[in-house]
């Protein structure tokens, strides 16, 4: 049972070396590409949104939801956070007192979007608009 858990920690630990700095990467890339920090939150949103279709976060997704020891679950909150970093500056731009708490609430925003995509509950278009609509309103106070 123990090589079991170790060799799920080592999957872990390897996705969150390689393939979380990639996701990162397009994340960066498309805000980036925008030009207000308005636009940098939807292209947060949106490419995040995007990538649960990537089979690569699917095995994530799926490691995650097994037990995990503590130190892969820390390894997963860390790359996480990471992204959250990301909008901290333009939820800054935009005015936040405490844009460090507005950007976990808006990766809150992401994650709740990421699962119902995941469900299938709902078409993901209309899960991306949705969730798009809902950050954009909430990040503009």
């Amino acid at each position: 049972m123990y090589e079991y858990f170790r060799s799920r920690a080592a999957v872990v630990e390897e996705l969150c070396a390689v393939d979380f700095p990639v996701w990162a990467a397009e994340v960066e890339a498309a805000m980036a590409a925008a030009v207000r920090p308005e636009d940098k939150v939807e292209a947060y949103v949106r490419k995040q949104l995007e990538l649960v279709g990537d089979r690569r976060h699917r095995a994530v997704v799926a490691i995650s939801a097994s037990e995990l020891d503590a130190g892969a679950r820390e390894k997963i909150r860390a790359a996480h956070g990471g992204l959250v970093a990301m909008i901290v500056e333009a939820l800054g731009e935009m005015g936040h007192g405490e844009p460090r708490l507005a950007a976990m609430l808006l990766q809150g925003v992401v994650d709740a979007a990421v699962r119902r995509i995941e469900l299938g509950a709902e078409e993901p278009d209309a899960v991306a608009e949705a969730a798009v609509a809902m950050a954009l309103r909430g990040v503009r106070g």
